[in-house]
């Protein structure tokens, strides 16, 4: 499995890309091999401010739901437009064209909270 060394990590299986002051937003590559086949994305708060922590959509694969939650407080500008009609993009390219949200980042004392890739590859036992 890989865990970009770029990306931060949440303990909920999300990775961000902070690109100044924007950032993107996906699930990590061991997320998507544990949830299996991705079906559809659901992202219910484009244009909203969501909360560190907060559910910002679901993720839905063949067996199972998954809630989507916030890794930093921030704007949600656009979401992904290619999951729509692909979101097996989610399993075949998590870290790039299966990013799922781009947001404003609302505040950037949050990004302390969040894993290196390898404090995330322990907590999975990667």
């Amino acid at each position: 499995m890989s865990f970009p060394a770029e990306l931060k990590y949440t303990k909920d299986h999300e990775w961000i890309r902070v690109e100044g002051s924007e950032a993107y937003i996906g699930i990590t590559e061991f997320a998507q091999r544990e949830l299996g086949d991705i079906v559809y994305v659901d992202i219910t708060a484009e244009g909203q401010e969501v909360q560190q922590n907060a559910v910002f959509g679901t993720v839905e694969a063949v067996k199972t739901v998954s809630d989507l939650f916030m890794p930093v407080t921030g704007i949600i500008l656009e979401t992904n437009p290619l999951l729509d009609q692909q979101p097996e993009l989610v399993n075949t390219d998590p870290y790039g064209d299966g990013w799922m949200v781009k947001i404003e980042l609302s505040n950037n004392d949050d990004m302390a909270s969040l894993l290196s890739a390898e404090e995330y590859m322990d907590i999975i036992g990667a």
